[in-house]
C-alpha cells in the first residue's frame, strides 16, 4: 500500500463506525449482502476483526471464534473504542515489516485485510439496515489491488464469491461498485428475484 496503513485506517473507521452506531437492535436480525450472516453475525464479525487485527500488527496468534458474540452492553461504544485502538496497533511502520506468523502472508497485505473488512462491511452493514454509506475515497483506491491480489485465494476458500459482472454499478460511486463486484457483492443490492 502507498499510504501507511494506519492513515487509510483513520480514515476508513469513522465512516464504518458511524453506521455501526446506527444499526437499532431492531434490525440485528435483518440480511446482509454478505448471504451467511445476519447484521448480528455481520457485526461480531467485524467486531472480531478489528480486535483479532490489533493483535496480527503486533505479531501475535490470534484465534477466530465460529460464533463470537460481542453485542452486549455498551458495544456500539466498544466498537469505537476497538476500531481506535486497531488504528493505532498498525501506526508503527515496523507493523508493515516481514510475514504474519498466524496468517503467513506479508504484514502490509494484513493490515490492507483490516481496511477492507472495515470498507466492504461497512456498506453491507449501511445497505442491510437502510444506511448512506460513503467508504473514504483513498481507502477504495488502494483497496483495488489488494483485492485483484487476493481475489483467486480468497474464492477458493470461500471468503470472496465470483465477481459479478452484470451492470449493476450505480453512477454515483463506480470506485466503490467495482470493489464490491470484486469480491462477489452486488452493488445494488438488494435485488428483487
Amino acid at each position: 500500500m502507498s499510504t501507511q496503513t494506519s492513515e487509510l485506517l483513520a480514515a476508513a473507521a469513522p465512516r464504518t463506525v458511524d453506521v455501526v452506531r446506527g444499526v437499532y437492535d431492531d434490525q440485528l436480525d435483518l440480511p446482509t449482502p454478505c448471504s451467511d450472516y445476519l447484521v448480528r453475525d455481520l457485526l461480531n464479525h467485524l467486531f472480531q476483526v478489528v480486535v483479532n487485527f490489533q493483535d496480527l500488527a503486533e505479531k501475535r496468534q490470534v484465534e477466530w471464534l465460529e460464533k463470537p458474540d460481542h453485542l452486549g452492553d455498551g458495544w456500539r461504544d466498544r466498537f469505537e473504542v476497538e476500531t481506535g485502538r486497531l488504528i493505532a496497533a498498525w501506526s508503527d511502520p515496523s507493523t508493515l515489516e516481514g510475514v504474519s506468523p498466524g496468517m503467513g502472508m506479508p504484514q502490509s497485505v494484513i493490515g490492507g485485510m483490516a481496511l477492507l473488512d472495515l470498507t466492504v462491511h461497512g456498506w453491507d452493514l449501511a445497505v442491510a439496515t437502510g444506511q448512506p454509506y460513503q467508504p473514504a475515497p483513498e481507502a477504495v483506491a488502494e483497496l483495488h489491488a489488494l483485492v485483484e491480489q487476493l481475489g483467486p485465494t480468497a474464492r477458493k476458500m470461500g471468503v470472496f464469491a465470483d465477481p459479478v459482472t452484470q451492470p449493476t454499478t450505480p453512477t454515483d460511486s463506480p470506485d466503490l461498485a467495482h470493489l464490491l463486484t470484486q469480491t462477489g457483492r452486488t452493488p445494488t443490492w438488494p435485488q428483487t428475484p
